[in-house]
């Protein structure tokens, strides 16, 4: 059978089938080294810690929470951030509430941009830095406390507890902490209003 289609016209076919076929492989070439590069820049991209390199944490615990401050320290002045150490720096037994107001008149003072305090449980520390004036302090105990404190509460001190938490959660916790930002917008009214509380709640020496 006499095939209808002329060698000229089998040759452009084949052509156009070739150069196809080679766009199609270059195309994928390219795609494939820009995803490389890509991924590549990502895996190697130093991140900038020049935003809280000269940011200070003040850090202080009671007898109980020594051996864990010890690490968080390293873990502070590893990311960067320079430390002020409230103590204690043994285990002989001390009162949390002056951990507590040591690092919290730091952070009202501006001497340290955020402190960090850490007692057996974390409550009675939040509870004592809670007293002065212009402290935001928020125990937490997960990442989810940690976003939420810093997110919707503006906290300015953290408060831990060394025998509920492991090493490991404790680090997640300061860093989460330490790294999310103020949402501001609505929870920047509430923020002002917990700071009033504190401002008006006293006239004259006497409660209001």
């Amino acid at each position: 059978m006499k095939s209808d289609i002329s060698n000229s016209e089998i040759q452009e076919i084949v052509h156009r089938v070739v150069e196809s076929t080679l766009d199609l492989h270059t195309t994928h070439l390219k795609n494939s080294a820009v995803q490389e590069f890509s991924e590549q820049s990502e895996a190697t991209m130093p991140i900038d810690l020049s935003d809280q390199a000269k940011k200070t944490v003040a850090i202080g615990t009671d007898h109980g929470g020594v051996d864990l401050k010890v690490i968080l320290i390293a873990e502070l002045i590893e990311s960067g951030y320079e430390v002020i150490d409230c103590g204690t720096h043994t285990k002989e037994s001390v009162d949390y509430p002056d951990i507590a107001l040591d690092v919290a008149k730091h952070v009202v003072k501006g001497e340290a941009w955020r402190g960090v305090i850490i007692d057996g449980a974390g409550i009675g520390s939040c509870m004592a830095a809670n007293k002065v004036p212009g402290i935001r302090a928020a125990m937490c105990y997960n990442y989810a406390s940690a976003v939420n404190s810093r997110e919707h509460n503006d906290a300015n001190v953290l408060t831990l507890g060394a025998g509920l938490i492991g090493i490991n959660l404790a680090k997640l916790i300061l860093k989460t902490w330490l790294t999310t930002e103020f949402g501001g917008g609505r929870h920047a009214r509430r923020v002002d209003k917990i700071t009033a509380i504190g401002q008006n709640f006293y006239k004259d020496g006497k409660a209001v």
